[in-house]
């Protein structure tokens, strides 16, 4: 009886990060709504779509966005958004608009998103440095042969 039990038993196989061909894509932020494609972007990098997804390994993707300056928002979000900081210091809130943002620095915008969708750890840190945002359509990452994906 014991032996019948142990052998309908399963192993896990849990990936790890040298298991994972590293791709890279190439993704076209022109007018691409910014939450729907941060989200895509973050699946990607994350590894989610890839079978053997283990949560605690690092099987993602890395991801280059191009024309972060034209990606848009939905509704009144270009009025009403707000990107908040704070120097952790008595009155040291600084606030701008997602407007400033967009003019001033638009990568920012999308690594804000796309940040904001991983973990809130080591790993989290980590899959970040695979997203690369650029403001016009050229890249130096030419050399890795990224494949174009349509979001």
């Amino acid at each position: 009886m014991k032996e019948t039990i142990r052998k309908s038993i399963r192993i896990t196989k849990y990936a790890t990060r040298g298991e994972n061909p590293n791709n890279w894509y190439v993704v076209d932020a022109d007018g691409k709504v910014l939450g729907r494609l941060a989200s895509e972007v973050a699946k990607r990098i994350r590894g989610k779509y890839n079978p053997h997804y283990t949560p605690n390994a690092d099987l993602g993707d890395w991801v280059v966005v191009i024309n972060a300056d034209k990606v848009k928002v939905t509704g009144k979000r270009a009025e009403l958004k707000d990107y908040k900081t704070h120097s952790r210091y008595p009155g040291g809130q600084k606030i701008k608009s997602y407007k400033e943002m967009l003019d001033k620095t638009p990568e920012k915008v999308i690594e804000l998103a796309v940040k904001r969708m991983l973990p809130k750890t080591r790993l989290g840190d980590t899959l970040f440095h695979k997203l690369k945002v650029y403001k016009g359509s050229e890249h130096p990452h030419s050399a890795q042969k990224p494949v174009a994906l349509n979001i």
